[in-house]
C-alpha cells in the first residue's frame, strides 16, 4: 500500500511540472509572437505554423511570391530564438560543396601537407534555403540528406550538425524556367508547406508607414536555442487523448485511394500521405496546443494543421486535374468528415 502511495505521489508530482511547464511556455510563446510582430506584419498563420514547425524539431518549405517577407521572417526567428542563421541563394550552378563544404590542402611552415574541412553554410541552426527549387537535383538531394540525417560525409568523414538544426526553405510559384522541382521524395523530407498570402491592407498599411521611416525596429532575444531544445522536448511529453489519435489516423488513411471509402477520393487523387504525415499531425497538434498554454491538443488542431502537413504529401491525377479538383480541396473534404 505504501508503495502505491508514493506512486500516486510521483505521478501527481509529474503532472504539476509538466502543467508548469506549459504555462511557462506558454507565456514565452506569447512573448516571441509579439517580439516577431514588431518586425513581421500580420501573416498570424504563417508565423504560427512555422513556429509549430519549430517546436515539432522539423522543417519548413514556403510557397510565396517575392515581398512577401520570407527572408525577413528567418532573420527575426533566428534573431527571436537566439540561433546561428544563414541564407544561401541557390542557382543552377551552385554546388553540394558549396552547401556542405569542402577539404583543402594546406601546407605547414615545416612542409607538411594535410586536408583541413572547411565548413559551409549547412553548418548552422537556422538556415534559410532561398528557391531551392532552382538548384541542380545533386544539390538539393545533398541538402534533404543533411536535412534528414543530421549530418554530412565528406571524404568519408562524417561531421555532425549543430543541433537544434532548422531549414526553412523557399519556392517562387511564378517563375517555373530554369527550375528543378522537389520529388516527392524528398517534399516529404519538410514538415509543413506553408503558403505565404498576401498581408491584409491594415498590415500593409503598417508596413508602409514602419519600414519607410528613418529607424529601423530590431527584434530582441527571447528563447535560446537550449530552451528551444528543451521546448522540443516537452512536445513530445506532451498527453494525446484517444479521440485525437483516432482523428489523426482517420484523416490520413482516409487520403489514401487505396484505403479510402470516399468514390471521390479513390477516383481524384493519385497518391495519399503516407505515415510520416501522421507523425507529423501528432508532434504539430501537440506544439500547436503548447502555444496556446493548453495541457492537451484537441481534434481542432488536427484539422487546424491538416493542410500544411498533407498538401505537399498528396496528388491530384489527371482526371482532377481535368475536373478542377485541387489537392486544398481534397485536404478539405477530409478535414469535414472529421
Amino acid at each position: 500500500m505504501l508503495n502505491i502511495i508514493i506512486f500516486m505521489q510521483n505521478v501527481s508530482e509529474a503532472g504539476e511540472d509538466l502543467a508548469q511547464e506549459v504555462e511557462a511556455l506558454g507565456e514565452k510563446a506569447h512573448r516571441i509572437r509579439d517580439a516577431i510582430g514588431k518586425v513581421i506584419f500580420g501573416q498570424h498563420s504563417v508565423i504560427d505554423e512555422t513556429l509549430v514547425t519549430l517546436l515539432s524539431g522539423g522543417h519548413v518549405l514556403f510557397i510565396g511570391v517575392p515581398g512577401l517577407a520570407k527572408t525577413k521572417l528567418v532573420v527575426t526567428l533566428g534573431a527571436v530564438l537566439s540561433l546561428d542563421s544563414r541564407r544561401v541563394q541557390f542557382t543552377p550552378d551552385v554546388m553540394p560543396a558549396d552547401i556542405l563544404g569542402s577539404e583543402v590542402l594546406e601546407e605547414s611552415d615545416a612542409g607538411r601537407r594535410s586536408f583541413r574541412f572547411i565548413q559551409g553554410p549547412v553548418f548552422c541552426q537556422l538556415l534559410m534555403a532561398d528557391e531551392i527549387n532552382r538548384a541542380s537535383p545533386r544539390t538539393q538531394s545533398a541538402l534533404l540528406q543533411a536535412m534528414q540525417e543530421y549530418h554530412v560525409s565528406v571524404a568519408g568523414e562524417r561531421h555532425e550538425l549543430p543541433r537544434p538544426f532548422h531549414v526553412l526553405a523557399t519556392q517562387n510559384p511564378l517563375e517555373q524556367e530554369g527550375t528543378y522541382p522537389l520529388p516527392e521524395a524528398q517534399l516529404d523530407r519538410f514538415f509543413m508547406q506553408i503558403n505565404v498570402p498576401y498581408p491584409d491592407i491594415e498590415a500593409e498599411r503598417r508596413m508602409l508607414l514602419s519600414t519607410t521611416g528613418a529607424e529601423e525596429v530590431s527584434p530582441g532575444a527571447v528563447m535560446t536555442a537550449d530552451e528551444l531544445m528543451k521546448a522540443q522536448r516537452l512536445v513530445r511529453r506532451l498527453p494525446v487523448g484517444d479521440s485525437v489519435v483516432e482523428a489523426i489516423l482517420t484523416l490520413v488513411r482516409s487520403g489514401r485511394p487505396e484505403e479510402s471509402g470516399d468514390e471521390e477520393i479513390r477516383r481524384h487523387v493519385a497518391w495519399g500521405p503516407g505515415p510520416r504525415a501522421s507523425q507529423a499531425l501528432m508532434l504539430g497538434v501537440r506544439a500547436r496546443a503548447l502555444l496556446d498554454g493548453r495541457y492537451a491538443p484537441s481534434v481542432d488542431d488536427v484539422a487546424a494543421l491538416a493542410p500544411p502537413i498533407l498538401r505537399h504529401r498528396m496528388a491530384v491525377n489527371f482526371a482532377a486535374r481535368a475536373d478542377g479538383v485541387t489537392v486544398e480541396q481534397i485536404v478539405a473534404r477530409l478535414v469535414s468528415r472529421l
